[in-house]
């Protein structure tokens, strides 16, 4: 690709969307959000990272960690627990200037969408659920009118639209497809949803609404690639599964992919990572050619192993969590050159999940899936990721 990637996407706050629903919500007026600073990624000149703090977190100079939630304890005190298995998250800027980070529950038939809600200066002031009694929920994707899509990782699974602050039921999205979902992202240039699924040939697929923003219907469509790179879509005849043909067989043409996982939509390009070969794909949504920014079997330094979730800084830099490897996330540099962020030590048998910045471009929220002991860890690091432009 030849373009970098610049702009961070601002999210607006959207409907008041915590159970479950297929009905369409009412949707009032949004209200209006505070300016955000203009930013420039600091990335390129952190330096190597450190000794373990107490936190069992391996950070740059400079920077700093806290623990905001551990599964099955209480963040703020009394009766909501932080879930098990947290997985993909996003954060929403809030008319106060404060913001929630949103994260999933990778757990069967129980899982969900649980959010954490801080003021301004950052301090966590509530803790509650957005989404229950979902299955497998696994990454999924924020939208540029401020709801969450949180995708349903089994073979019939769901997306399900959701308001970070849990005052509306999320809803059911069943025109986004039935199949085994991994993340989401939107385009909001073209008004389209891009889809990874999580199959070892799964495929890669967008939804053009009929009346965006409302995902109620529209067009569910499957990627071709030529052998120029150069991609075309193909209609699904049967997007929800009302036939006993699974999703990514429906069309003869689609190209698989070795288990599509996280997706990241800056500056006109799409992003998205295949755990099996482990490789990160870039889409040129200008030209519709399709390319690869990491390749483990031809990088110079294949530090990074088993990509998962992706994010972004504003200025060019993609940032990708491992699932295994040695539980890092590696920013992946306009150059192409790797740079280790974080690194979560002692958590052998985990993933690192839910990389996602904060409106104002200083903390970075992730978790450890299953922690050191069956129990996910959900963290804030803090320190100039990005500095006023």
């Amino acid at each position: 690709m030849g373009r970098g990637i610049a702009g961070l996407i601002t999210m607006m706050v959207g409907p008041e969307l915590v159970a479950c629903s297929s009905e369409e919500p009412a949707k009032p007026k949004s209200p209006s959000l505070p300016e955000l600073p203009k930013l420039r990624s600091n990335l390129d000149a952190l330096g190597p990272l450190e000794a373990p703090n107490a936190d069992g977190l391996r950070l740059p100079p400079g920077f700093t960690s806290r623990i905001l939630a551990t599964s099955n304890q209480a963040p703020l005190g009394g009766d909501y627990l932080w879930h098990m298995a947290p997985d993909g998250g996003a954060t929403f800027l809030q008319p106060d200037g404060g913001w929630v980070y949103v994260s999933n529950s990778e757990f069967p038939l129980v899982g969900g969408v649980g959010a954490l809600r801080f003021d301004k200066d950052g301090v966590l002031v509530d803790a509650y659920p957005i989404l229950k009694n979902t299955n497998v929920n696994c990454a999924g994707g924020a939208t540029p009118w401020g709801t969450w899509l949180s995708c349903e990782e089994v073979g019939a699974g769901k997306v399900w639209e959701c308001d970070p602050l849990g005052k509306r039921e999320g809803v059911h999205r069943s025109a986004l497809g039935i199949f085994k979902h991994e993340a989401a992202a939107v385009d909001p240039v073209r008004k389209v949803i891009y889809l990874t699924e999580d199959e070892g040939d799964g495929c890669f697929y967008r939804f053009v609404p009929k009346a965006y923003p409302s995902l109620a219907s529209g067009t569910l469509e499957v990627m071709q690639v030529g052998s120029d790179d150069t991609v075309s879509w193909h209609a699904l005849p049967d997007p929800t599964l009302e036939g006993s043909t699974p999703t990514r067989l429906q069309v003869a043409e689609a190209t698989p992919f070795d288990g599509g996982e996280g997706i990241f939509y800056i500056d006109d390009v799409v992003y998205f990572s295949t755990k099996g070969d482990n490789r990160v794909w870039a889409l040129d949504l200008e030209t519709q050619k399709l390319g690869v920014i990491y390749d483990i079997a031809t990088a110079q330094n294949p530090i990074l192993k088993g990509v998962d979730n992706l994010t972004g800084t504003c200025c060019g830099d993609i940032l990708v969590a491992e699932d295994g490897g040695d539980m890092e996330i590696v920013a992946i540099l306009p150059d192409g050159s790797l740079k280790p962020v974080v690194q979560v030590d002692g958590h052998p048998s985990s993933e690192v999940t839910g990389p996602a910045f904060d409106p104002y471009g200083t903390r970075l929220y992730f978790s450890s899936q299953r922690g050191s002991d069956g129990n996910g860890v959900t963290y804030e690091v803090s320190g100039p990721f990005h500095l006023l432009a």
